[in-house]
């Protein structure tokens, strides 16, 4: 009994944006796991949510598997986790496939690992439970883990609201044109729009910058500047033909 309670006690400090992703090794629907380390190359969105057999993790979850493959296209793979067991995870997905109907989304076969995690540790180990809203649930913790098994964001949404996959794509593909191209994205930044050029390291590099055009660099300010990079040269530069 001591024990039980010490390891229900536990507290475990949530991941941050920079950490090493926490390894783990899990059973899923589509059999065991070594996480992060299998994924080693490929970005990977690592996401919880509360309970199978529920009408807004349905939503998701059939969402999801119709985007795979655009998520797939950029280098990302999707890997799901809620606190019930194999086997009531797979009666929902079969549910989900052979009777749901949703936004014109039908016989939607989710193909991407759903983990067990009864015992919740590795719920645990990444924070997705949140004792303020449910000590027995995952709320919808969204992990983006890239090619090195580094953290780079975290979004987390209580239980009673559905993601915004569209933002989780802009989200992914705003951070690997971040790293691809050295530079930054700007508030509502999509692909095409200008992206921030990194301010210089000292005053005279940046009047050297202000009276700069060759690069096509546009300065509001010495610490504000924009450059151009369109949609195509991402796309060629990001997603896989």
């Amino acid at each position: 009994m001591e024990n039980c309670e010490c390891n229900c006690n536990e507290t475990v400090p949530m991941p941050r944006i920079g950490d090493k992703a926490p390894s783990f090794t899990a059973v899923t629907t589509q059999g065991e796991i070594k996480f992060p380390e299998q994924y080693a190359g490929s970005w990977v969105i690592l996401f919880s949510h509360p309970a199978d057999f529920t009408p807004v993790c349905t939503s998701e979850f059939m969402t999801f598997a119709s985007l795979e493959g655009k998520f797939a296209k950029a280098n990302c793979k999707l890997v799901g986790l809620s606190v019930d067991g194999l086997f009531s995870h797979i009666a929902w997905l079969r549910t989900i496939r052979e009777k749901i109907e949703y936004r014109g989304m039908k016989d939607v076969e989710v193909k991407f690992p759903l983990i067990e995690d009864i015992t919740m540790s590795v719920a645990k180990k990444y924070g997705m439970i949140q004792p303020g809203e449910s000590s027995t649930k995952a709320v919808r913790a969204v992990f983006f883990i890239d090619p090195k098994g580094i953290i780079r964001a975290m979004v987390y949404y209580p239980l009673s609201t559905g993601r915004n996959f569209d933002e989780l794509y802009r989200a992914l593909i705003a951070m690997q044109t971040a790293d691809a191209f050295s530079c930054a994205t700007p508030a509502d930044w999509r692909p095409g729009d200008p992206v921030i050029v990194p301010p210089p390291g000292s005053c005279g590099l940046a009047k050297d910058r202000m009276a700069d055009r060759s690069e096509g660099i546009v300065c509001h300010d010495w610490f504000f500047c924009t450059k151009a990079i369109s949609a195509e040269t991402i796309n060629d530069k990001l997603l896989k033909k």
